[in-house]
């Protein structure tokens, strides 16, 4: 997140025919001390084990040095030194770009050998300035860098990706010398203008899938784009337990209407509380779409109303078993992951009044306190997810 807005970083990637692993390798680190995001995406030659082994050591390299601030000519000659140079073909093993965005300034590509950086503003193309410098030294002379410097504004995307998009359908009647760079731009502009709020995730994807099709369904390299998107952030509010004196009922009611967001409330007590508050009703559904919780309520003004700390311990769960490849349900905790995943800055607001419930040892220990399993929530959505969380106790 910066002063002025969200960034929003995502990478798709397809492997090379039937190999198990890529050899394209995307990397993105928040530097939160520095209010820096770094993102990165290497190329190792040919595909597999030994390329996503050169692209690791790649993209790896790329990240430390940029979090030291080395000069830009610095980075690549240090990691071009260090790569392995093929024998045949006299070439390094690896490709980079590498994405500096300082959150309140200015952002830094340097780009080495993938399809050249792809810049929108206002869906158009935005030539930043770019420079070339040449290497110097024995072993890279001659080599070609690209670099440029540029200041963002809301809306901006930036689009960059391997090989394996840039010369998909390469050889077939269509694209006899690939898809190339011209057309993947004007089909970025044609998703932004068909779908002005697109998700960076979906981008990806979609030039991505696109890649696949140009290659009949059977990917001819490793392929894969990463994109960035800096936008207005999506705020999700999670609102679980009673507040402790019950004169801040007012003010939870206050807080809840005033929000600008989607707004979750768990637990059936907290749930009354905010209905008397706002003066709406809660309608119960008797609806069970997952066997370990009760049904999800309906109350004017809130995007889901679920039960309390069974719920926000399976999220929990779920959060920590999440992969791409994890395929959500329909369940209340389900529900409440998807609203998760949509949103960009996550509010929690913890009421503390002990629930006598949960105190009866005979429960099951999975009922631990609100706070506890909220923290842990809060920590997996900052650390895996890289969500801005904050957590206020009422």
């Amino acid at each position: 997140m910066s002063g002025k807005f969200y960034i929003e970083a995502a990478c798709n990637q397809r492997n090379f025919g039937n190999e198990r692993i890529c050899g394209d390798v995307f990397l993105s680190r928040k530097v939160k001390e520095e209010n820096r995001t770094i993102v990165i995406l290497s190329d190792g030659m040919g595909h597999g084990v030994k390329a996503n082994v050169l692209a690791t050591l790649t993209a790896t390299m790329a990240v430390n040095f940029t979090i030291e601030h080395k000069a830009v000519e610095k980075i690549a000659e240090i990691i071009m030194n260090t790569l392995p140079v093929c024998s045949e073909r006299q070439m390094s093993y690896s490709t980079f770009t590498i994405v500096d965005i300082e959150h309140d300034g200015l952002i830094n590509i340097l780009e080495f050998d993938n399809p050249q950086t792809i810049i929108l503003r206002d869906n158009k193309p935005f030539d930043p300035g770019w420079k070339i410098l040449t290497l110097e030294s024995e072993k890279n002379g001659g080599k070609e860098i690209l670099s440029c410097q540029f200041e963002p504004r809301k809306e901006d995307r930036i689009i960059f990706c391997s090989d394996g998009i840039a010369q998909s359908g390469l050889g077939t009647d269509k694209y006899p010398l690939g898809w190339g760079r011209d057309n993947m731009q004007e089909y970025t502009i044609k998703l932004v203008q068909n779908s002005p709020k697109i998700s960076a995730s979906k981008l990806a994807l979609k030039m991505v899938n696109m890649a696949h099709h140009n290659d009949g369904y059977s990917s001819k390299d490793d392929t894969s784009c990463a994109s960035i998107y800096f936008r207005n952030p999506r705020k999700l509010m999670i609102i679980t337990g009673p507040p402790y004196e019950e004169e801040n009922d007012q003010e939870l009611g206050n807080t809840v209407k005033a929000f600008k967001g989607k707004k979750v409330v768990c637990g059936a007590t907290t749930a009354d509380i905010i209905a008397r508050e706002l003066n709406v009703e809660i309608e119960d559904s008797l609806v069970f779409e997952d066997p370990e919780l009760p049904p999800v309520s309906h109350m004017e003004g809130i995007d889901l109303v679920t039960e309390g700390i069974l719920t926000i311990t399976k999220v929990t769960r779920i959060l920590k078993d999440f992969s791409p490849s994890y395929t959500l349900g329909k369940g209340p905790a389900d529900r409440i992951v998807k609203l998760v995943q949509q949103s960009d800055e996550i509010h929690f607001i913890i009421g503390t009044r002990v629930n006598i419930a949960h105190q009866d040892p005979n429960l099951p220990i999975d009922l631990e306190i609100r706070r506890t399993v909220v923290k842990r929530m809060a920590r997996m959505l900052e650390e895996k997810f890289l969500k801005e969380v904050t957590i206020r106790y009422i």
